[in-house]
């Protein structure tokens, strides 16, 4: 068994070049993991929610009732409607669906992925002056 000792100028030339293949694979790797971890880490937000405790305002002219029950069914002022039929029968109503205010009612046991689809098909069909109705907690302790 021999063992070498001594240092060929030959060795120096093969060791001065660096292979970068390795190095910018793992960079992509972690690029991309960053890329995926970023969103996610900001969804996991606790949020615990208040009730509301504002007073009520006054209403001179009737406001139609979206209500989104726990079943993921739909009503209108208490009368169940498809989702497909809500747009159509709220501009029965007349009037500019822009300028028509619509309160939304949800269970809470409705995700919040839920209530959003809700709002975006009363957007998308015109009516822009959404509000969302909570339960008056202002005599609870």
């Amino acid at each position: 068994m021999a063992a070498r000792t001594a240092r060929d100028d030959d060795d120096l030339d093969d060791l001065a070049e660096i292979n970068v293949t390795p190095f910018i694979d793992v960079m992509l790797v972690l690029l991309i993991v960053f890329m995926i971890a970023a969103p996610l880490a900001t969804v996991d937000i606790g949020v615990d929610l208040p009730g509301s405790n504002a007073t009520p305002t006054s209403r001179d002219e009737p406001v139609p009732q979206v209500a989104l029950l726990a079943d993921r069914s739909l009503t209108l002022d208490a009368e169940p409607v498809g989702r497909e039929d809500l747009a159509a029968r709220l501009l029965a109503r007349g009037g500019d669906p822009g300028g028509l205010r619509v309160d939304v009612q949800a269970d809470r046991n409705v995700g919040y992925g839920e209530v959003m689809d809700l709002m975006n098909l009363l957007r998308d069909a015109g009516f822009t002056r959404l509000a969302l109705v909570a339960r008056d907690t202002r005599g609870e302790p």
